[in-house]
């Protein structure tokens, strides 16, 4: 049977390793997400402020996806706004103010596959009143438009309700559903893309909000791995001293040795009672 020292000596074990297991595991799980973050941070870097390209040298047709090193990357491209078929994106805070961003089918005639509609997101508009209905939009130019924006891949589709003339993401075939005059994405002639804008010639005459540069903030997730990690060796070290000195104090077998008394050497009231004990007798 295991004596109670070496029992508590091996739970003090098996709990240093559940502990160093538990957080080594949250460290690598932080260290993955920094190093999300930082290639996320190296595109932007790389392609926020890169010279634009026409559309088709991205993607060259509407039924195409966006590389994913394409991501932020400006492209220029000719068309026409469908402004009857604007939707708006709600839950969307620019700069923590609530607005809603504005998206418009561009029916493109040059810089990419003629006839395909691409969405742009042309800025954000303040939210109304009381947040439901939509206010005003600016219209967006008429005629024939020269567009740069910056491509970004679609969205997945959310599965939470909206207003009418409103999403909840920019997924392109709710985006065009919404507007209700232009078919939704899947069908030929929508791109699988969409757009931020960046300039437009000509200019609109009321121009909305811009968007503002996406974040490169990396985070804290390096500082959590790290201090994951020294807590994962610190439970190690810990636990383990701990289990080493239960190992210690219990070593020694059997019971403890009691000290032996000391005599106490007879006093003379002592001496006197045994002499008046003996004449008696």
């Amino acid at each position: 049977m295991m004596k109670p020292h070496v029992r508590r000596a091996a739970s003090l074990l098996v709990l240093a390793l559940a502990l160093g297991a538990t957080c080594t595991f949250l460290g690598r799980w932080q260290w993955n997400r920094h190093v999300v973050r930082d290639a996320e941070i190296r595109l932007i870097d790389d392609n926020y402020s890169a010279a634009p390209v026409p559309l088709a040298t991205l993607v060259a047709t509407s039924d195409q996806l966006l590389p994913p090193d394409a991501t932020w990357r400006q492209v220029t491209v000719t068309g026409r706004y469908e402004a009857d078929a604007t939707a708006l994106l709600r839950n969307r805070p620019i700069d923590s103010m609530a607005g809603y961003h504005v998206l418009v089918p561009l029916v493109v005639v040059g810089g990419g596959e003629p006839g395909a509609v691409l969405v742009v997101d042309r800025g954000w508009i303040p939210t109304g009143k009381n947040g439901v209905d939509a206010p005003d939009v600016a219209a967006p130019p008429t005629g024939i438009v020269t567009v740069t924006v910056r491509l970004r891949p679609d969205e997945a589709s959310s599965p939470r309700s909206a207003p009418a003339g409103q999403v909840q993401a920019i997924s392109i075939p709710q985006v065009l559903a919404a507007g209700g005059s232009l078919p939704a994405a899947g069908s030929p002639g929508a791109y699988r893309v969409y757009g931020e804008m960046a300039a437009e010639d000509p200019t609109a005459g009321s121009p909305l909000g811009a968007l503002p540069a996406p974040s490169t903030d990396p985070g804290s997730h390096l500082s959590y791995a790290f201090q994951w990690w020294t807590f994962a060796l610190g439970s190690l070290i810990g636990f383990t001293a701990m289990a080493r000195r239960e190992l210690q104090d219990g070593s020694d077998d059997g019971p403890p040795v009691r000290p032996e008394r000391r005599r106490r050497s007879p006093s003379a009231e002592d001496e006197e009672d045994a002499l008046v004990d003996a004449q008696l007798g």
